[in-house]
């Protein structure tokens, strides 16, 4: 695939797994995976939100179970090449990918970091933030946790450090860019 796209003009980049990926990531560009073994888009985009960060990703290879593109689907990839490849193909799906990509990226961006911050919460601070995106007071947060108005307090100032809002409004737009889309 690296060839095909170097025959077609581009430029390529390989990396043995998501983890390579992750410490090398570039700034920019398309992230083709081969789903074979554990490998998959699936485990690039789990890797790039624990991360914090999004690129687009593809998925590809000559057989590709439907529960693995499911799975990519779910966890981000953007597309999925099944079966053989032309270069023509190729670069037009390359193509409508980075027009698609540049209209999510900025969504995409602001969703793995939210992801990726509301994984620092305890247990308590995840129900916390629940609790406050409904609209509950501290008062009746506490009431519905079975604990004091003043360890609500608590946890709740440490649930805004540890995912860096700057209000109750902000913790809320935070918990929502994590689960939109």
């Amino acid at each position: 695939m690296a060839r095909m796209i170097f025959a077609a003009g581009h430029h390529a980049e390989v990396y043995n797994d998501a983890e390579e990926l992750v410490a090398h990531r570039p700034t920019g560009g398309i992230v083709l995976v081969h789903e074979s073994g554990k490998l998959g888009a699936s485990a690039v985009c789990q890797a790039l939100t624990r991360n914090a960060s999004w690129l687009p990703v593809i998925g590809f290879g000559a057989e590709v179970d439907a529960s693995r593109i499911v799975a990519g689907m779910k966890a981000g990839a953007m597309d999925y090449f099944v079966g053989p490849v032309c270069t023509g193909t190729m670069i037009a799906k390359l193509n409508e990918c980075a027009k698609e990509a540049m209209s999510v990226s900025a969504f995409r961006g602001r969703q793995a970091a939210a992801r990726s911050a509301l994984a620092r919460l305890s247990d308590r601070e995840r129900q916390v933030l629940d609790l406050l995106a409904t609209g509950l007071s501290n008062k009746a947060m506490a009431r519905d946790l079975g604990i004091s108005p003043r360890t609500v307090e608590i946890h709740r100032m440490k649930m805004m450090g540890k995912i860096g809002a700057t209000s109750g409004a902000h913790a809320v737009r935070i918990r929502i860019d994590a689960f939109e889309g």
